[in-house]
């Protein structure tokens, strides 16, 4: 029996949390999804995708292409509603299907898209002064006074990605690689519960690809949730983390790298012999 499987809502009405306040006693997971099913043009994007994620969890999904992976985030973050199912976030408390995206985002849910978007104009620093919580005046904060507070968790963030000595570089001129950890970092400056992060590693080398590995588990040991899709097995290996494999919209296969990797069934729609 999953995890999904055993848990059971309370009836009894959760306090307000303001808008998309759920249920109490749903979950004791950060992120929580129950028969999930999203339909486009009458193909099945998600078919009754149960999954959780823990507090302080790292998740890494894998799949063939068209298995849902992006619909999932799509869900999870608002910019798609499902058909049906429940998405809850923060131990239940919050149905983020009510919700819309600014309003996840400040949730704390923060989502990397494949493709890095920074401000290559700007310089590393004041892409990282942009993204600070709480920062919504765009241009006009590059230009204000920062606080003892906020110099010293922009530094955390540079220890973090291993970009201090690029401070002052313009994000356009930075490698494939450091624009990927720059994004990273831009989502930490928002400070989220859970990040989800697809495909980190493409099109990055070997070493920035172990380097990357290094970095997510790094933030998820200061706490954050992570959920990463990727295709390099290598990498998720690296991770050393619980892997669930999509196929069709619904969990294929859960477990360990190698208890996943073993399965019939990937090995037959994805990995191959």
């Amino acid at each position: 029996m999953s995890d999904i499987e055993t848990l059971a809502p309370e009836t009894a009405d959760a306090p307000a949390e303001g808008l998309g306040a759920a249920k109490t006693g749903l979950t004791e997971a950060l992120l929580y999804l129950n028969g999930v099913t999203v339909t486009f043009d009458g193909f099945r994007a998600l078919n009754e995708l149960s999954f959780t994620v823990d507090p302080g969890e790292m998740r890494a999904i894998i799949g063939p292409n068209g298995a849902g992976k992006t619909t999932m985030m799509d869900v999870i973050t608002g910019k798609t509603r499902p058909d049906k199912g429940d998405v809850y976030f923060n131990e239940g408390r919050t149905d983020l299907t009510k919700l819309d995206e600014t309003e996840i985002v400040t949730l704390g849910i923060g989502r990397k898209f494949q493709k890095p978007t920074v401000f290559e104009s700007h310089t590393v620093l004041d892409n990282l002064r942009l993204a600070l919580k709480g920062q919504r005046a765009a241009l006009a904060n590059i230009f204000r006074k920062e606080t003892a507070a906020e110099r010293e968790r922009i530094d955390e963030i540079f220890e973090t990605i291993k970009l201090t000595e690029h401070r002052d570089r313009l994000g356009g001129n930075l490698s494939h690689g450091q624009k990927q950890w720059l994004e990273i970092g831009m989502l930490l400056a928002q400070d989220p519960k859970l990040l989800l992060v697809d495909e980190p590693v493409a099109g990055m080398t070997d070493a920035e690809t172990a380097q990357t590995a290094e970095l997510l588990r790094e933030i998820n040991a200061n706490g954050h949730s992570v959920v990463v899709v990727e295709h390099d097995m290598t990498f998720v290996r690296d991770l050393g983390v619980r892997v669930l494999c999509l196929h069709e919209g619904s969990v294929l296969a859960e477990g360990t790298l190698d208890q996943v990797s073993a399965n019939e069934r990937v090995i037959e729609v994805y990995l191959g012999r």
